[in-house]
């Protein structure tokens, strides 16, 4: 199925392969869900020549397999990609390509590389060897070390419009829950997918997050009830309504599709602080499953939330962080 918000992206990139102007290094950025995936599937198999040419990528997706592809991402018992798979990856590219087209590496998310593996892929980004195309995807570009980030063209990914999207998600499926989903997934259609299994779910969250800013509900029982869930799911929807909220302080909820935050919550809350907080929560979303105890930071996190982030600033960051470790 064709990802038609894709078609100003695609054209462009036609674009610059018809003039010769396709960067040796590349960074697909955006929100999760709007299928920086699929489109670097798209570039490299455009690239390699491999099956069917679509004019847009696809959904879903299928990562492809060529001799010439090189494609990284985190080992299943890691949260980022390690300095071995990328010494790995600088090797191999120097290797002459199987069927002469060049070489293409695809590196996702890339902003969950470590110091050290992203330090040790710069020379190849900067001067890759034959005719290589690297291509970097990331959910949040602010991880990326600046060294990595000067060195590729950027291309940004932004969602649909709700309408747009909307039309798309009827379309795999319909009669289902779409709008309400895309609002939960902040208008990314690939995420409203996964979103709509866990409506109800998200629904309950949303009504206890308000109910514990507003004092109506203990910010230890919530914690106990959401260290239940996967970790993941819960800090990534915290993350989703923390930005949505900081969007909504800066231009109205209309710019805010999905915001679960109650407006006299939002407004006694000071922005830097809601940044800090925001911080806080992406931090923990990039370290590793099972180093730190899931309800004692949850608990952390929720009172300082009940207390309407008034010490939310870095000392208590640093505090909240020393939790993680604590009584696994």
């Amino acid at each position: 199925m064709d990802i038609i918000w894709h078609k100003e992206f695609a054209q462009a990139w036609q674009d610059r392969i018809h003039h010769g102007r396709t960067p040796h290094a590349v960074l697909l950025a955006g929100p999760a869900g709007v299928g920086k995936r699929a489109a670097a599937a798209w570039i490299a198999c455009g690239r390699l020549g491999i099956g069917e040419q679509r004019p847009l990528p696809q959904f879903p997706f299928e990562r492809p397999e060529h001799a010439d592809l090189q494609w990284l991402e985190p080992p299943e018992d890691k949260q980022g990609v390690l300095i071995e798979q990328v010494r790995e990856l600088v090797s191999n590219l120097q290797l002459t390509s199987y069927e002469g087209r060049g070489k293409v590496a695809v590196i996702e998310p890339a902003n969950t590389m470590t110091t050290s593996a992203a330090n040790s892929l710069l020379k190849t980004l900067e001067e890759p060897p034959g005719d290589t195309l690297l291509i970097l995807v990331a959910d949040r570009i602010g991880r990326l070390p600046a060294t990595v980030f000067s060195r590729c063209q950027r291309i940004d990914f932004a969602p649909p419009g709700e309408g747009e999207g909307l039309a798309w998600l009827d379309r795999l499926q319909p009669g289902s829950r779409w709008a309400e989903a895309l609002r939960v997934a902040g208008n990314a259609p690939l995420a409203a997918i996964d979103a709509l299994e866990n409506l109800d779910t998200l629904a309950t969250m949303s009504r206890e997050l308000g109910a514990v800013g507003s004092g109506k509900l203990s910010p230890i029982e919530v914690a106990e009830r959401w260290s239940k869930l996967e970790p993941a799911f819960v800090l990534d929807w915290l993350a989703r309504q923390l930005r949505q909220g900081v969007l909504a302080l800066a231009g109205g909820r209309d710019r805010a599709p999905g915001l679960a935050i109650d407006e006299s919550v939002l407004k006694r809350m000071d922005r830097r602080n809601l940044f800090c907080y925001l911080d806080r929560i992406n931090r923990l979303r990039g370290q590793p499953r099972g180093s730190y105890n899931v309800q004692l930071t949850l608990e952390s996190l929720l009172i300082d939330w009940a207390e309407g982030l008034a010490d939310a600033g870095m000392d208590r960051e640093t505090g909240g962080m020393r939790l993680m470790s604590a009584q696994r």
